[in-house]
């Protein structure tokens, strides 16, 4: 009876100590993740086998494994202070949309580790959008620019993370905020270009219109003068002529009295 309490202690150490290396053997790897492992006795990161994929995976104790999360991800830049071109602070809203590359992960874990968003691609886009915004102005920031800017700052910040193994999606400009005189100013300014260009288009209207009333009289002068110099004695009396023929030829009661006036006609009296 003495020897079990003496065998159950070491019994008991070697259940609780296969519980911790039982636990330690396995891995589950979530959904849109991948794991990395360390070998503490194989040289530590692995970087040249693929990343451990989804699901459960079995390890040895004495590893590690870090997972990473391989979806898509958003990184908000709020409230940047940066220049304009003259001087003038801007404040800037910009969203990165990012991913590490998958078969670049182990790498990444060596080189940058869990922090790489503030390692690599925090720094680089604060950095490229004060070099991009310093080279416009403010009316150009608030008005026909900012697609241009967010291009701009998309393609030289992903030229910047290259080789870094993350993968830069898009750069979006959410916001620019002005100084509140500054934008006062070019909105009063694009208030008074476009009551120009009103105006301006008020007059080449009118202009025309005048044309076309000048155009219309031109065209009915120089028809009157051809009719004009078309209609002669001999045409006049042979239309006359003819109108007479018609109308004796109707069946309305007239009088059509024959004379030698000027311009020999006949001349009707009356008609029902």
């Amino acid at each position: 009876m003495e020897k079990l309490p003496k065998l159950g202690l070491p019994i008991v150490v070697l259940i609780i100590a296969s519980f911790i290396f039982l636990s330690k053997s396995y891995v589950n790897i979530q959904y849109g993740e991948a794991g990395v492992v360390w070998k503490r006795f194989g040289g530590g990161t692995v970087t040249t086998d693929a990343p451990l994929s989804e699901g459960f995976h079995l390890i040895a104790p004495w590893n590690r494994v870090y997972t990473y999360n391989i979806k898509q991800q958003e990184e908000f830049e709020s409230d940047m202070r940066v220049l304009s071109s003259n001087g003038l602070e801007i404040s800037l809203d910009v969203s990165v949309l990012y991913q590490p590359k998958i078969d670049e992960l182990g790498m990444l874990h060596k080189t940058k580790g869990e922090n790489y968003l503030n390692i690599v691609i925090a720094p680089e886009i604060r950095a490229v959008a004060r070099s991009v915004i310093g080279r416009y102005t403010p009316e150009q920031l608030y008005s026909t620019k900012r697609d241009a800017i967010q291009n701009e700052i998309f393609e030289e910040t992903k030229r910047k993370v290259e080789g870094q193994h993350v993968q830069l999606n898009a750069v979006l400009v959410r916001d620019v905020t002005l100084p509140a005189s500054i934008k006062e100013a070019i909105q009063r300014k694009l208030t008074q270009e476009q009551e120009a260009l009103e105006y301006e288009f008020r007059l080449e209207k009118a202009r025309q219109e005048a044309e076309k009333v000048r155009i219309d009289a031109e065209g009915k002068a120089v028809a009157n003068r051809i009719l004009a110099a078309s209609l002669t004695s001999n045409i006049l009396k042979e239309k006359g002529i003819e109108a007479t023929i018609k109308l004796s030829e109707s069946p309305n009661a007239k009088v059509i009295v024959i004379g030698n006036s000027k311009d020999g006609l006949p001349l009707i009296l009356g008609n029902q």
